[in-house]
């Protein structure tokens, strides 16, 4: 059953694909570099929202870790100093 839809799948593409009409269309170098540079525009968009969606937070997180190990680190060197003068 299963073979038998694939199949006719693959068929009905082949007859879509292959079946072209004339459109009697010309697109000048004007719209299709407009459409080119449209599509790379979105593209760009959807990147720079998942970056700073994903980037910002993880930066703010990386920069608290960073803030700990700092502030552990001055603890344990005023430990070491007041140890060092008694």
């Amino acid at each position: 059953m299963d073979k038998n839809i694939l199949k006719i799948t693959i068929l009905l593409f082949v007859i879509v694909f292959f079946n072209s009409n004339i459109s009697y269309a010309y697109i000048g170098p004007g719209m299709g570099g407009g459409f080119i540079a449209a599509t790379i525009g979105i593209f760009l968009a959807i990147f720079a929202a998942l970056f700073g969606i994903l980037w910002f937070p993880l930066k703010r997180l990386l920069n608290k870790f960073k803030k700990k190990e700092i502030n552990q680190d001055i603890d344990k060197s005023k430990d070491d100093n007041k140890n060092n003068y008694k």
